[in-house]
């Protein structure tokens, strides 16, 4: 038996693991000025990231069609797969999960189970790395998505943004809201866990970096700590050695630089964890 798993591009999993691990990865869409481009393929994050500030109009996103998901179950079918595992970004965040779970629908080649990971970016990610290697080790498909399920209210998603504006720009805050936080110069923590996202407000740069750390160490023992950014390495790598003494023993944390679809409503300068509690 041979159990495969699909994502979409929002995982944020390094393409080395994405590669050694066999993760099919279907890509989103960003829309930037007029133009439509694959996530992550069309447009690197690194361009994404470099033009954001100027661009003429807020970027957008979409999501893939039914048929883009059907054709990687019947790939991964024609490639020997018995079944998918497919894992997608939060559906309170995005509708993606629908659009897979209707394409298993329309399935005939293998069995299906489409999972709503709860979760964005690496938290994503981590759930998607635990199903390809649980698969690996020659586990069924039920196994595989309870491998996934079981992890799931286990894995927490701390970020603090840089700024408030692009989540303006996006619609995530009013003009009148935006404008206020700018002025008492609050910037939002974000929280994410079992699909439900959450904001903290603080109110210097200091004190939100203080908090992701108070939050990652209140979860108690880790299994696994990541970090996440988005255009900012050199703080990314400045939050890592001011966690190491959280590091779970024996592990090596994984680093992402956040995809174009998420960065174009939290915006550049944005850090944050993506930690799995010991069950």
């Amino acid at each position: 038996m041979s159990i495969r798993v699909v994502t979409d591009s929002t995982c944020d999993l390094p393409e080395s693991l994405v590669d050694d691990r066999g993760i099919h990865v279907v890509p989103m869409y960003i829309h930037v000025d007029g133009r439509s481009y694959l996530d992550g393929v069309e447009l690197s994050r690194e361009a994404f990231y470099a033009g954001l500030p100027d661009y003429q109009q807020p970027p957008t996103t979409a999501v893939p069609a039914i048929d883009a998901f059907a054709r990687a179950y019947d790939r991964l079918a024609d490639e020997g797969a018995t079944g998918v595992v497919s894992i997608h970004i939060s559906e309170s965040l995005s509708n993606v999960v629908n659009i897979a779970r209707l394409a298993a629908e329309k399935t005939t080649a293998l069995p299906v189970e489409v999972i709503d990971s709860g979760q964005l970016t690496l938290g994503l990610g981590l759930e998607v790395l635990r199903a390809a290697e649980v698969a690996r080790a020659g586990a069924t498909l039920e196994e595989t998505a309870a491998a996934v399920r079981e992890l799931i209210p286990r894995t927490y998603t701390f970020a603090a943004l840089n700024t408030v504006e692009f989540l303006r720009r996006s619609g995530r805050l009013t003009q009148f809201q935006s404008g206020l936080a700018t002025l008492l110069k609050i910037l939002p923590l974000l929280k994410m866990n079992k699909g439900v996202a959450e904001m903290e407000k603080v109110r210097t740069r200091e004190k939100a970096i203080r908090r992701l750390l108070e939050l990652v160490t209140e979860l108690g023992p880790l299994e696994q700590l990541a970090l996440v950014h988005t255009n900012a390495p050199d703080e990314a790598a400045r939050l890592h050695d001011r966690a190491r003494h959280l590091v779970p023993p024996h592990t090596v944390p994984i680093y992402a630089q956040v995809t174009s679809v998420i960065g174009a409503h939290i915006g550049p300068g944005a850090v944050g964890f993506v930690a799995v509690a010991q069950a």
